[in-house]
């Protein structure tokens, strides 16, 4: 799809804190990289009630699939130009490749978290992430979803301070 491996600035580093600079969704990690653990919490927890009867391993390789494939459409011209027509995501330029395996191990790091933590444990943990992201970003998983799907220029301009 075209996608650079790495930043196009040439550097892998660990975080992008600055959602407004290039470097957002290009390295390892970025405050969008909670949105990813937070697809895993979600995804051990369909998979559990759909996929009840099969080993956890292979509910891990469909939420492995599910994300990917999501990973997939978000860089596509499709998603790419939306983010940009209707979220606080102006100069999204798409992820790089190292940023997109980051956001699949993300997920699968939530995934083995929800398999350890008790229910009220992983909905704790995304409802934190959710207010740590909004507090630091004025954007979340939630804001996302809601301002792909139905864009609210209220909260776009509270999104931009």
């Amino acid at each position: 799809m075209g996608r650079g491996a790495v930043c196009r600035c040439g550097t892998v580093k660990l975080w992008a804190g600055d959602v407004r600079s290039a470097e957002n969704s290009q390295q390892l990690a970025d405050w969008y990289s909670a949105s990813h653990l937070i697809h895993g919490l979600l995804f051990y927890a369909l998979f559990a009630l759909v996929l009840r009867r099969a080993p956890v391993r292979w509910r891990l390789v469909a939420a492995v699939t599910v994300e990917a494939c999501w990973e997939l459409l978000e860089n596509s011209p499709l998603i790419i130009d939306r983010y940009r027509a209707v979220t606080l995501a102006f100069g999204y330029a798409g992820d790089s490749v190292v940023n997109s395996v980051s956001d699949i191990a993300m997920m699968a790091a939530g995934f083995w978290v929800a398999r350890v933590l008790p229910v009220w444990g992983s909905v704790a943990l995304g409802v934190a992430l959710e207010l740590t992201a909004l507090a630091a970003i004025r954007d979340n998983l939630t804001l996302n979803v809601w301002m792909l799907v139905a864009p609210n220029a209220a909260v776009l301009r509270w999104q931009n301070g």
